[in-house]
């Protein structure tokens, strides 16, 4: 009795796991399918021939990815192999981890290659509407190995590798980007001019890196980016900063909507006027909190003074001394008295030794993009009043 007790229970089980295989098992056509749904809101097209399902990891081949304004050009990827799927509540997918066959094109003479691509923490929604932060698509690290861009059998343009990192939070995202090792040669330039300014400047090769990190916030929809710097060796280091509101999950599929909408019509101009106009109503609803351009010299300033000035026939010094009277000349046309005093009192002092440049805007209050554009267009003297704007050097 005990054997046949013990075989009905073998033979349960099996009954079960045959009934509940299936329903267990993971889509892979119907979360590429999705995918695609999800990427298609912001233009981009993924094609597959067929994806498969092996436990917890999905193979996808033959994808290519493509742009809905450019029809039948498409970039051929390969193979994608998702590990660690599981599908999620709603009916959407997570994968631990995609990666990323290398990419290796030619095409006449240049070479483009990547290597080591991939991405963690790839959230698919069951419904990309964009509604909600359940219906976009999400990641946690999109990162990269070695990137080279090869002309004529040189490289041109080298990077070590890409990291752009997603953090959500309860009102929205953190993320940073960062572009390490970045290299341009621009020894192969081949108009005269432009040969002579590069080697003078010492700008036959460029080395850098460039950084991004910021926050979003989802209601309000501000956007606050505090640093997107390009930094390179012997130049300096640019950065942006800007902090603004109203980019909502609304504003973002509106903007969507825009665009397929004049993707779909065949007339180019009065489909380029009708995204020019939809534009000009989606701007009515953000506002500018405050910007930042900031410039910090690490030695470029000297080095294209004395360039400028040797095309001139004078020295570095005499041609910062002649820009010191021609600021305020030409600033004077403007009729901005108070941000022309700024202005040349800032230009002085970084020419007399540059260190900093910053132009900075903080009203304070936030300004709807409207007042500015209407400022701009009826009254451009009280733009700086209006955005707090500020000029100074060496701070």
């Amino acid at each position: 009795m005990k054997h046949m007790r013990n075989l009905h229970l073998m033979m349960a089980s099996t009954a079960f796991l045959t009934l509940a295989g299936p329903a267990l098992a993971l889509d892979g056509t119907d979360m590429m399918k999705k995918l695609n749904a999800a990427t298609s809101a912001g233009g981009t097209v993924i094609t597959f021939e067929k994806a498969e399902a092996d436990g917890d990891t999905v193979t996808a081949t033959g994808v290519q990815v493509g742009s809905s304004s450019l029809p039948g050009d498409t970039l051929k990827i390969g193979d994608l192999t998702f590990e660690g799927v599981e599908e999620i509540e709603g009916g959407g997918y997570h994968a631990k981890t995609v990666s990323f066959p290398d990419i290796d094109i030619s095409q006449e003479e240049g070479r483009f290659s990547a290597k080591e691509i991939q991405i963690t923490g790839l959230t698919i929604p069951a419904n990309a509407t964009g509604d909600t932060l359940n219906d976009i698509l999400l990641y946690e690290t999109v990162s990269t190995g070695p990137i080279a861009l090869n002309i004529k059998g040189k490289d041109v343009l080298a990077i070590e590798s890409i990291e752009s990192n997603l953090g959500r939070q309860d009102s929205g995202f953190s993320y940073d980007a960062n572009v390490a090792g970045l290299k341009a040669d621009l020894s192969q330039v081949e108009d005269a001019n432009a040969k002579e300014a590069i080697e003078k400047l010492g700008l036959t090769t460029l080395d850098g890196t460039v950084t991004m990190k910021g926050i979003w916030e989802i209601e309000s929809g501000k956007v606050a980016v505090d640093e997107y710097a390009f930094d390179f060796k012997n130049i300096g280091r640019l950065n942006f900063a800007v902090d603004f509101s109203g980019y909502t999950l609304g504003f973002i599929k509106s903007l969507q909507q825009a665009v397929k909408t004049a993707e779909a019509n065949p007339n180019k101009e009065e489909a380029n006027q009708a995204v020019g106009l939809a534009m000009l109503g989606l701007m009515q609803q953000l506002t500018i909190n405050s910007a930042s351009i900031r410039f910090d010299d690490a030695s470029i300033t000297k080095k294209a003074l004395d360039y400028a000035g040797s095309q001139q026939g004078v020295t570095g010094d005499q041609l910062a001394q002649s820009l010191k009277g021609l600021v305020p000349m030409m600033m004077a046309q403007l009729n901005m008295p108070e941000l022309q005093n700024q202005v040349s009192a800032a230009v002085n002092a970084y020419l007399d030794g540059p260190k900093s440049l910053t132009i900075s805007a903080a009203p304070e209050k936030p300004v709807p993009v409207p007042m500015i554009i209407g400022a701009a267009m009826g009254a451009p003297n009280t733009i700086p009043s209006v955005l707090g704007v500020k000029v100074t050097a060496n701070d």
